[in-house]
């Protein structure tokens, strides 16, 4: 992670998310950052998060790392070099507030470990990644799931979409898109990230009034 140059994150890029929060589905690409202090290794580790600042709630994700420097034609296949699973905690209350306002979401979704990761293992291809599920189990029990292929916008246009408007280079990271399910987190919840039935991190949250 200490390689890790910039983070994006994709919004609502699964219909079913989209809708769950009363927002319409994108006709492009919805693209924002966190800075790279939002990070946090999802390594059993209790994590921090403002809790009393609101409702945080959790949105489990693919996450995508590019091996080299993005040029127009290269593949997906080709441009990412690993793959973890993360969450994307956000205060929903604030961020409701600021989407009023017409404000960015910064304050909202770039807090202190606000980025969850696992660790990264070798990309094993577009295709073969649309066979598997990932999930987020909340205290046990299942919460959400998804896969690659609900997506709104793929790999593929996500991957050029940022090349071409914002730049990617080595060690950049993607946040792909959360799937329906979303929901809080309280102090003392155990959170575990899944890839098919293999559990590739977890965390415990701590909760902090900061």
């Amino acid at each position: 992670m200490d390689t890790t140059r910039n983070i994006y994150c994709v919004g609502r890029n699964y219909r079913l998310h989209a809708a769950e929060l009363g927002n319409a589905v994108p006709s492009s690409l919805m693209v924002f950052s966190k800075p790279t202090h939002a990070l946090a290794l999802a390594d059993g580790r209790a994590i921090r998060l403002p809790v009393g600042q609101g409702q945080v709630h959790y949105e489990a994700e693919l996450v995508i790392r590019i091996g080299k420097p993005y040029q127009k034609g290269l593949s997906v296949d080709e441009l990412i070099d690993a793959f973890a699973l993360g969450i994307d905690f956000t205060l929903r209350d604030l961020q409701e507030d600021l989407k009023r306002k017409g404000h960015p979401w910064l304050q909202a979704k770039g807090f202190p470990n606000s980025a969850l990761v696992t660790k990264f293992y070798p990309f094993p291809g577009v295709e073969t990644c649309a066979d598997t599920d990932f999930a987020l189990a909340k205290n046990g029990v299942e919460v959400q799931r998804g896969n690659i292929q609900d997506m709104v916008f793929d790999l593929q246009t996500i991957v050029d979409f940022c090349g071409n408007h914002l730049g990617l280079g080595a060690g950049d990271i993607i946040y792909t898109g959360t799937p329906a399910g979303v929901g809080e987190v309280n102090a003392g919840d155990r959170l575990q990230l899944l890839w098919g039935e293999d559990v590739l991190g977890e965390c415990v949250i701590a909760g902090t009034d900061q």
